[in-house]
This record gives structure tokens, C-alpha cells and sequence, in this order.
């Protein structure tokens, strides 16, 4: 009888709880902080600018949030270190041989409307820190720092779709399938 009720609740779990199995939609928190690096034009110089720009900053961001847990903590870090990130992208321009100007804002930042995965996430203005790379005219990625939900611009070019699985589906599968 035990084996049955198992199997039973197996199997309720596997019908009703595979319904968002395969979703990709992700939604961003009200209360959410957003980092944006805009590239200075679409050109490919550029472009590969914004990314060494992006990766210094994610991986200084990454050591200075480690232990934050709270939005009130992310968002007095990220505000105390604006003139540290701006040290990190001005090196990273120069160690590239880049001359062009720059600015780092914490702040309420313009966002435009933006599709992803099949979610439309509104214009407007959201807490973030957003670098602008030169005049800011180019293709621009994105992420959610906090909670720490990554997004990344349709721009990618090897990107593959994230697959889940449900772990009682596969026992059912495995047993009855």
C-alpha cells in the first residue's frame, strides 16, 4: 500500500509539476537592481570593447556581492563603489588601447522595451548601474545583479536553449515509461 501512495503522489507531481517544465519565461522582480554595459557603436571593435568592459566589471561585481543576501545590502555596495567600478572600466579601456570616453551611474536608469524568451519587459526606469561606452549607440547587454537572475542580449550568437528536467518524470519514465 505504501508503494502505491508513492507511486501515486510520483506521479501526481510528474502532471501537475511538469507543467512549466520546459517554460523559459523568466521574470524580473519588482525589486530588482539591473546592470547594463552599452557599447559605443555596433561596430565589432566596439562590440568586443563592451564585452572585456562587462567581463572585468562581472567579475570585480561577482567578489564585491559575494556574501550579499538582501537588496539593501546589494544596493549600498553597488552605491559605494561606483569610483571603483569606473577604475575597473577605465584599466580595462586601457590595457585595450581604447580612447574613448566613458560613464558609470548608479542610479534610476532608462531602460527600453525589451523582448526575451518571449517575455516583454516594460520600458522605463529602473534601479541599476549602467555603463555607457562612448557615445552609447550600440548594442547594449544586460543582466539582473540582484536577484542575481542573468539575462543576456539577444545579440548572442552561441547561445543554447537551457533544458530542465524534472527528476520524478525520469522515474516515472524509467519505471513505467
Amino acid at each position: 500500500m505504501k508503494k502505491i501512495l508513492i507511486i501515486a503522489s510520483l506521479v501526481l507531481m510528474g502532471v501537475f509539476g511538469s507543467k512549466n517544465i520546459n517554460s523559459t519565461e523568466v521574470i524580473i522582480p519588482k525589486e530588482a537592481i539591473r546592470f547594463r554595459v552599452v557599447a559605443a557603436s555596433n561596430s565589432k571593435e566596439d562590440q568586443e570593447n563592451k564585452i572585456k568592459v562587462r567581463d572585468a566589471l562581472q567579475k570585480d561585481i561577482t567578489s564585491l556581492l559575494e556574501d550579499s543576501d538582501d537588496v539593501s545590502t546589494t544596493r549600498n555596495l553597488l552605491k559605494n563603489n561606483v569610483n571603483r567600478f569606473e577604475g575597473v572600466v577605465s584599466r580595462t579601456l586601457l590595457e585595450n588601447q581604447v580612447d574613448d570616453l566613458f560613464e558609470v551611474h548608479y542610479g534610476l536608469n532608462y531602460f527600453p522595451e525589451k523582448q526575451y524568451r518571449g517575455v516583454t519587459y516594460e520600458e522605463g526606469y529602473y534601479e541599476s548601474l549602467v555603463v555607457t561606452l562612448g557615445a552609447g549607440n550600440g548594442e547594449n547587454w544586460w543582466c539582473v545583479l540582484f536577484p542575481p537572475l542573468c539575462l543576456l542580449e539577444a545579440e548572442e550568437t552561441n547561445t543554447s536553449e537551457v533544458e530542465y528536467k524534472s527528476f520524478v518524470q525520469e522515474l516515472i519514465t524509467k519505471y513505467f515509461g
